[in-house]
């Protein structure tokens, strides 16, 4: 391979770190997508990304999420399992890779919805997939009659984070404003734990029993509910540190988060450990 090639690949993988895929580890190897009704017209994929819902009508298909551009192909497969009908619309919950890097391949057929901040998010990044269509504060999609609304409730994981909402089955997906284990706040990104407690207290105000999260099983309110009391909890005790005056390299090693279900202290927390000793030092 020549030695420009080799110094062009480089580039562009570097370019994926720092800016397109913020947050995000380096792709593992493909792996098998599992699909899980939850309504006779409503799906969810599930495995390697963020999770997928599949909303199916007699004029076509809507999806929340498309995961990494390498899970297309299944997710094409999965959707087919389900119903003969085209995506049509494609809604973004928020801009990392691991939501949004189908959509340069889905939008060739496709329209892709998203916050304005999540698009201006991808576009510093030089992420592909822009979304042609963008919103602020709500957007509904209606399609064979069913609808789907897309609610901006404030910042939280990013500052562009959307709740979509399906009215009819009362079911809310949260995008990573909800994960199953422990948060990522993504401070480049416009991320912002004091917000997000507050996003969340105004989501719950939707009318929703069951909930899709950005990552894990799908979920009940109270799961929900639970998770955004661990997290308090979880800023409770680091305010309490800077409080103790201890230093943000300590903070890792002393905060506690083994009593709270599916939490840990590796990966992609450890890069918000510092945005968020900043934020809650502020306000000690």
């Amino acid at each position: 391979m020549r030695r420009e090639t080799l110094v062009r690949l480089a580039g562009g993988l570097l370019l994926a770190i720092s800016g397109v895929w913020v947050g995000i580890p380096q792709q593992p190897p493909p792996a098998d997508l599992s699909i899980e009704k939850i309504a006779e017209d409503l799906h969810v994929i599930i495995g390697s990304g963020g999770n997928v819902a599949v909303l199916t009508t007699e004029e076509g298909v809507i999806l929340v999420d498309d995961k990494f551009e390498r899970n297309v192909p299944q997710i094409l497969e999965k959707v087919k399992s389900v119903t003969d009908k085209p995506i049509k619309y494609v809604l973004n919950t928020h801009q990392h890779g691991d939501h949004t890097g189908g959509n340069h391949l889905l939008m060739t057929s496709a329209e892709i919805v998203a916050h304005q901040n999540a698009r201006a998010n991808m576009a510093k990044g030089n992420q592909p997939g822009l979304p042609r269509v963008t919103f602020s504060d709500s957007a509904a999609v209606t399609l064979g009659g069913k609808e789907v609304r897309a609610r901006y409730f404030g910042a939280g994981h990013t500052n562009g984070d959307a709740v979509i909402y399906f009215p009819t089955h009362k079911i809310a997906h949260m995008g990573d404003l909800f994960v199953r284990g422990t948060p990522f706040i993504d401070y480049s990104g416009g991320g912002s734990s004091d917000a997000w407690m507050k996003t969340i207290d105004a989501a719950m105000g939707l009318e929703f029993d069951t909930v899709i999260p950005g990552h894990g099983p799908v979920s009940k309110r109270a799961d929900l509910a639970k998770w955004k009391a661990d997290f308090e909890t979880f800023r409770g005790r680091v305010r309490e540190l800077t409080r103790q005056g201890k230093s943000r390299d300590e903070i890792a090693n002393l905060v506690k988060v083994d009593d709270l279900p599916g939490w840990n202290l590796k990966g992609l927390i450890l890069k918000s450990l510092p945005g968020l000793y900043d934020e809650l030092s502020r306000g000690r």
